[in-house]
């Protein structure tokens, strides 16, 4: 959780990000699953983003989410949720 403070200072974020010490929720979504580097087996976190509306719902959700034109999407399907 130091680690979201940190980054939310550093980049002087509005809203607060969330954390799952105990894989709670990230179990329950099927984002803790078994990655592969180098060869390697190890359980781990899979790169997800999710859009909860203000009454928790989630309303979008990707998971083995890819960097490139990922925000472009999200953004997109927010103003798509949103009517604009």
């Amino acid at each position: 959780m130091k680690k979201h403070e940190k980054f939310s200072s550093r980049l002087g974020l509005k809203y607060p990000l969330l954390s799952d010490p105990d894989r709670e929720l990230i179990e329950t979504l099927g984002f803790w699953q078994k990655k592969k580097m180098y060869g390697k087996e190890y359980m781990g976190v899979v790169r997800s983003t999710l859009v909860v509306d203000p009454e928790r719902n989630v309303r979008a959700m990707w998971d083995q989410v890819k960097v490139k034109g990922h925000v472009e999407e999200v953004l997109k399907r927010c103003r798509e949720l949103a009517g604009k």
